[in-house]
This record gives C-alpha cells, structure tokens and sequence, in this order.
C-alpha cells in the first residue's frame, strides 16, 4: 500500500504553533502598554482636567462648612463705608495658601459687598459658598461675531459680546460650581444678599507675568447700546436678554486682608 507522506502545514507544528501564540500575547502586550502610555500623557498633558478631578473629589459630598475651616471670620454685618455714600462696602480676603501652581482663599461678604465683574484666563476656578445668599451674573465670549465686539461712538471704547451663563441667587448650602478657560461662565461677579462667605480655588492663580492677568469689566444689555454699523444678530428678539456687551475698564478691585488661623496646612 502506497501510504505516501503527511505533509505538515505550517500551523500544525508544533514549535512553529508555540512560537506564533507568543508573538501573538506580545503584540497584545505592546498595545496595551502604548494605550497605557498614550493615557498617562494625555492625563499629565491635560493640567486642567487634573484640577477638576481633584477639586471634584474634595467637593464631592459638598458638606464643607465654615466650622471645617475653623478660621475667624471679620463681622460681616455692618458696612465699612461711610453712610450715605453708594460705594459697596468692602469685600475681606483670607489666603489660606498660593503657589504658582494653585490659590486657595476666602472671601467674606458683608450685606451689598460686591465682588466685580472679572476674567480668569486660562484658569479653573472652583468656588463654593459656605454660609449665607448671594446673587451670582456670569458670562462667556460670543465665538465667531467679531463683526460685533467694537463700537465707534464719542469716546473711544472696545467692546465684546458675551452670553449670560448664570444669572441666579444662591443660598448655602449649595453644590459647588466650575468655570473652565473659555465656558461654564469664565467671567463673573457677585453681590451679597446677606452675610456670605465664599471659597475660591484657582488653578493657577493670577499671575501678569505668565499673561493672566485679572480684567475688570462693564457690562450693558443688548438693548442699551444701538450699533448704527452693526448687522443684526442672529437671534430672537426673546433672546437678546442672554446677551451683553462687556466694556474692559481701567480699574483694581481693593479688599481687605484677613488672617487665616484655622488648621495647618502641610506643604
């Protein structure tokens, strides 16, 4: 009987079997360990997203009270200006630490105490009131209309669109809010209600030198200003009251500066 031969393929050999499953698990292994990498340098690349997780796990159960902190806290019941005058009363400030990486601090509202209308370039800022109601306004830059942000009047001004983000009262307690570079309402103010004490976390802080530099504004509503060389929005008529115009003015906003004296903080 002409038996012939068993040709063995490729895939029925024994060493060559082994050899190709190994390839195979290190091929895996190679593109997990890339992905792995490809993750770890979007997470150190991505600072601001670093920030928000650990801003969101310190807010997480939002409980933090002015007895956390344990600082003592100005009288905020009566107003530091002179009566009869229409200047707000000042606004304390209570550093509990700053580096040029992040700024954590306090501010204490008396009734009417306002902070003004400013910008956080290129920052993060988590703000949490701790005690006390307030009126929070915010807003962001209208993208794609810069047909829109000049005005040619008497006087020489620049102007920008922006939308309203939020335009609310707010009462402790309350969940804490985010505002991102260019969204979640970059720019805002507040004015107290009542006796307020407001936590404020900059990632980073201020800083001239590194271009974040803090600019004050005037805000208008769209329907006080009328723009002869302007076309028309593309908007509602409704909709118009979301929308202002900011005019940048030449002015320092000036605090009173507290001493913190609650826990130590380990650097």
């Amino acid at each position: 009987m002409n038996i012939g031969r068993i040709l063995l393929s490729k895939k029925s050999l024994p060493g060559h079997n082994y050899s190709h499953r190994r390839k195979k698990r290190r091929k895996k292994r190679m593109e997990s360990e890339k992905r792995k990498r490809s993750r770890e340098n979007n997470n150190n690349n991505n600072m601001v997203q670093k920030l928000y997780d650990t801003c969101k796990q310190v807010f997480a159960n939002d409980s933090l009270e002015p007895k956390d902190i344990m600082f003592t806290a100005p009288s905020l019941e009566f107003s530091c200006t002179s009566p009869g005058t229409k200047e707000s009363p000042l606004v304390t400030y209570i550093k509990l630490h700053e580096c040029n990486k992040f700024s954590i601090g306090i501010f204490c509202l008396p009734p009417s105490g306002v902070i003004p209308l400013h910008n956080h370039p290129g920052m993060t800022v988590f703000s949490k009131l701790l005690s006390g109601t307030m009126h929070t306004k915010s807003y962001d830059w209208v993208k794609n209309h810069d047909q829109f942000n000049h005005y040619g009047g008497q006087e020489e001004c620049r102007l920008r669109l922006a939308k309203v983000h939020a335009d609310a009262d707010f009462s402790a307690p309350c969940n804490a809010t985010v505002l991102f570079p260019e969204s979640g309402g970059n720019m805002h103010c507040f004015k107290a209600l009542t006796p307020c004490i407001l936590l404020d976390v900059l990632g980073p802080p201020y800083s001239e030198a590194e271009g974040r530099r803090c600019t004050y504004y005037q805000h208008y509503t769209y329907h006080n200003i009328t723009f002869s060389d302007v076309k028309e929005m593309e908007v509602e008529e409704e909709e118009t009251r979301s929308y202002a115009w900011l005019e940048e003015l030449n002015k320092q906003f000036v605090v009173l500066g507290g001493t913190y004296e609650g826990p130590t903080i380990k650097k």
